[in-house]
């Protein structure tokens, strides 16, 4: 008997998708940081074993639009509901339960196996975890409900286990040797963006797209040219920086996390560019990668 099936991810922004997503997968395939709005796509982590396959796919944060980027964005949370055979629903103790609540109506009718997954449950004690349970319960009555800590690994081995009894029979869906989905470029653009999320303030890294123009590998090293796109001059200024100095840090530390993804020496050129307003032009999202499934 061989089982097989698609584990979706979705949640609302900053509660610890992203970090649940690379602790069942056991990579760095989802970017995880500190600020709402880091997965902009939908993507897919496997896990493989003699008799198992598990295709874990980590969604957007699921959010009300407020333009074109971000209606795009729903889109991939939403289609993560049509074709899931489990679906986690990841919440944190500090999220309100009542938010996007039109999202949480879909969820709630599903057919599927849904588990709930409250998450950071090391910053909370346990009488507001008890009535946080009980709120979900009155939400989702159908959804398994299990405390956890992704960060502190607390919680996911059970998650785990969970997971293999209820994945359905099926062959696998991808080759045993596939860890995901995207081609090694996209990893390149979600490193270099991680690291511009991390060192820029406000609204700067949600400006941001990252294009890679030149990716030329051989047995020991990769050659990479990346463009990082803004929407205006003054964001280019200040991702560039003084004499250069904030485009050269970004550029060093995201060289140096490459060569631990990649295992091999990393040559990094990045260029700095304006298109202005593609997150709301339809054909440059369409050019950057964001388009309808």
């Amino acid at each position: 008997m061989h089982k097989a099936g698609f584990v979706n991810i979705v949640g609302n922004p900053n509660v610890g998708k992203s970090t649940l997503m690379n602790q069942l997968v056991g990579e760095k395939i989802s970017i995880a940081t500190f600020k709402a709005q880091t997965t902009r796509h939908r993507i897919m982590g496997i896990v493989n074993t003699e008799d198992m396959q598990i295709v874990f796919s980590d969604t957007p944060g699921v959010l009300k639009p407020s333009y074109k980027m971000q209606e795009m964005m729903l889109h991939f949370s939403e289609s993560a509901l049509a074709d899931a055979d489990i679906l986690l629903y990841v919440t944190d103790v500090i999220e309100k339960p009542e938010k996007n609540s039109d999202f949480l109506e879909k969820v709630a009718k599903m057919q599927i196996p849904v588990i709930l997954l409250i998450n950071k449950i090391d910053e909370s004690d346990q009488k507001t975890l008890v009535g946080l349970v009980e709120k979900w319960h009155g939400l989702l009555p159908k959804a398994e409900i299990l405390p956890i800590s992704a960060t502190n690994k607390f919680g996911t081995d059970a998650l785990m286990k969970r997971i293999k009894e209820l994945l359905p029979e099926s062959p696998a869906y991808f080759d045993k040797d596939q860890l995901t989905d995207k081609p090694a470029k996209f990893f390149v653009t979600e490193i270099i963006r991680e690291k511009i999320l991390r060192y820029y303030d406000k609204e700067v890294p949600y400006s941001v797209e990252v294009v890679v123009e030149r990716f030329k590998e051989d047995d020991k090293k990769i050659h990479i040219n990346a463009v990082i796109y803004v929407e205006r001059d003054s964001q280019k200024g200040i991702i560039i920086g003084h004499q250069g100095q904030a485009l050269k840090k970004v550029s060093t530390e995201a060289r140096k996390s490459l060569e631990r993804f990649f295992d091999k020496k990393i040559y990094l050129e990045t260029f700095v560019k304006v298109d202005k307003d593609w997150r709301n032009s339809q054909k440059e999202l369409g050019n950057f990668g964001y388009n309808p499934e």
